[in-house]
């Protein structure tokens, strides 16, 4: 079953490939996407990838958790479940 990543951390520079190519090693990158600002455009410095199977996953975070890239420590773990938020928007 696949696995999603949390990638933080990451150089606002990072593309989507970037970051497959920076998993591809470890195993089967089934999606990579660094997730970018709505208003702006400009990457929000994380972003997350989904591994072929938790194997996969999890050598892909012994490798990469604390690994430099871009002269900035990357943060790998498992993505948490994404949070309820609510819409309606606090004054």
């Amino acid at each position: 079953m696949a696995k999603k990543l949390y990638v933080g951390n990451l150089s606002y520079e990072t593309t989507d490939g970037d970051l497959q190519n920076l998993f591809t090693p470890h195993g089967v990158v089934q999606s990579a996407q660094v997730i970018m600002d709505r208003d702006t455009g400009r990457s929000k410095g994380f972003g997350f990838v989904e591994m072929n199977n938790g194997d996969e996953a999890q050598a892909a975070i012994k490798a990469l958790n604390g690994q430099e890239k871009n002269g900035r420590a990357l943060t790998v773990n498992e993505a948490r479940p994404r949070e309820e938020r609510s819409s309606a928007r606090r004054p």
